[in-house]
């Protein structure tokens, strides 16, 4: 098929008729189809009363400056597709965020016998500690003294949610490194495929029998499988917070990715849920967990039991036997230097600066009704907060009150000094004020309510390699480390690219 431009012009020009007719056309160009081009002598005219109109083809180099209609249309579809790609993968990813494996979901009666059981598949080796790892020494003492006792390097930090859990995680991250230690990392995100419970087959690069020294990011725990992969002497710590707090902070940080909390009117949306929470909870809708006794949920225990079950308190009393120090955040400090005697580290290894703090909000904290609406709302995290609340005062007294506010003191000097000497103004800013990608802290969806820090551009060659290291946010982290994290990095593409 060839395609002919032609134009229509007046023969006998002298008849008003025509060339009214002809002059009318004259600035039309008509796009014809054709079988194939006419030869150079022949040309189509239009019958007229007393003139007539011819068409006359042009030439082909006088229509080069129109786009073909042809060109338009595939840039089109190449435009189409390029986007339907680009939301099928969005898609794809959104899919593995969301949907975790089956057993995670299906209630305890459905899921495989040996997650039922609390125990792991038959035929599945644990790991083989060498005859170098250190012999075990009571779970609970608080007596040694750092400088008399091996420092421990076999640590399952059960990192839970917003509870100052990622300073901790900095702290086993500097010490891994400085130490040369194996971690066991995920593979291909910053957690271990949470909500879904943890599983050994989830560790990056894992081999039946393998041992590793540290495991500390967020998982839904389950001590067996998390038990065959350390030696039998591993110290097991975990981080508790005040459940109103904690489920102040999730609201704010997780209510925009838990569709139920879309229907809430108002400025206060918090103080509106609390009004009337099983209005709005329902307990199997997507990311429900982070909005009710986050805690129990985390360290593997139906959030939704009833209070009066007997299995409440036993579950309390199996992380009572399973960890060998439940943390505090509101006693930070004296949680580290607790911390601190029970594993044998310097003072050094436990310097902090408080990292993924959320900033000032223009809605007020919780207080009066509104946190004792909370705490009986996560009663299960209540109950589990008072227990262990009670026992850390308990190791405080047996450590020495006086022994106790002697050491935070000192950790509060060190720390002091260290923010001198790091942090350019000496505090943390708005994740707009942060001027190095690289101390860019992850930030909710919606908001940018993150702080971060930044590092000082002059610092002594002594320091210079720790200030970073403890400024350094958690995913940036673990890129230093060599985790690999394409989903992370991809949804944080699609992230910046829809500007969320």
């Amino acid at each position: 098929m060839a395609l002919e431009t032609l134009t229509l012009i007046s023969e006998g020009g002298s008849s008003p008729s025509c060339s009214h007719d002809c002059r009318s056309f004259s600035f039309l160009s008509l796009s014809l189809v054709t079988p194939a081009a006419p030869p150079a002598s022949t040309h189509t005219s239009v019958p007229k009363a007393r003139s007539k109109c011819v068409f006359l083809p042009l030439p082909r180099t006088e229509v080069s400056e129109m786009p073909p209609p042809q060109k338009k249309r595939w840039e089109s579809m190449a435009k189409g597709l390029v986007l339907g790609a680009l939301f099928t993968s969005f898609l794809l990813l959104l899919y593995s965020y969301a949907v975790p494996p089956l057993h995670a979901s299906l209630p305890p009666r459905e899921w495989p016998s040996w997650v039922a059981r609390g125990r792991t598949p038959e035929g599945t080796p644990s790991c083989s500690p060498g005859e170098s790892e250190t012999a075990a020494s009571p779970a609970n003492g608080s007596s040694s003294s750092p400088g008399g006792c091996q420092p421990r390097r076999d640590i399952v930090f059960m990192k839970t949610h917003k509870t100052a859990s990622s300073t901790l995680l900095n702290i086993l991250f500097r010490f891994g490194q400085k130490h040369g230690l194996k971690f066991a990392f995920p593979s291909g995100r910053n957690d271990f495929d949470y909500p879904a419970f943890f599983a050994r087959s989830l560790v990056q690069d894992y081999r039946p029998g393998a041992c590793f020294n540290i495991i500390c990011n967020h998982m839904r725990f389950h001590y067996d499988e998390v038990r065959g992969l350390v030696p039998p002497n591993a110290t097991f710590i975990t981080v508790l917070r005040d459940p109103a707090r904690l489920f102040e902070s999730s609201f704010h940080y997780f209510g925009s990715v838990v569709p139920f909390t879309w229907k809430l009117a108002g400025r206060d949306k918090l103080a509106a849920f609390l009004q009337d929470p099983e209005r709005y909870y329902d307990p199997r809708g997507y990311n429900a967990h982070y909005l009710r006794n986050l805690l129990f949920f985390d360290l593997g225990y139906d959030s939704g039991l009833d209070p009066r079950s007997p299995q409440v308190q036993a579950h309390i009393l199996e992380v009572e036997r399973r960890f060998h120090l439940v943390l505090l955040q509101e006693y930070f400090d004296e949680s580290l230097v607790l911390l601190r005697h029970l594993l044998c580290w310097e003072l050094e290894d436990v310097l902090y600066f408080k990292l993924n703090a959320r900033r000032a909000s223009a809605v007020p904290r919780l207080s009066g009704e509104l946190y004792r609406r909370a705490t009986a709302w996560n009663v299960l995290d209540a109950r589990l907060y008072r227990h262990f609340n009670a026992s850390f005062w308990r190791k405080v007294e047996a450590f020495g009150r006086e022994r106790m506010a002697r050491e935070v003191a000192a950790l509060r000097r060190a720390n002091a000094r260290m923010r001198r000497i790091c942090i350019d103004g000496g505090r943390a800013v708005d994740a707009a004020a942060i001027q190095d990608a690289a101390m860019q802290p992850w930030q909710p969806l919606g908001a940018k309510s993150i702080l971060g820090y930044n590092l000082k551009k002059s610092i002594g060659q002594r320091h210079a390699q720790l200030c970073r290291r403890m400024l350094t946010p958690e995913i940036q982290y673990l890129m230093d480390l060599g985790v690999n994290l394409w989903v992370t990095k991809l949804w944080k593409f699609v992230r910046d690219f829809l500007q969320w």
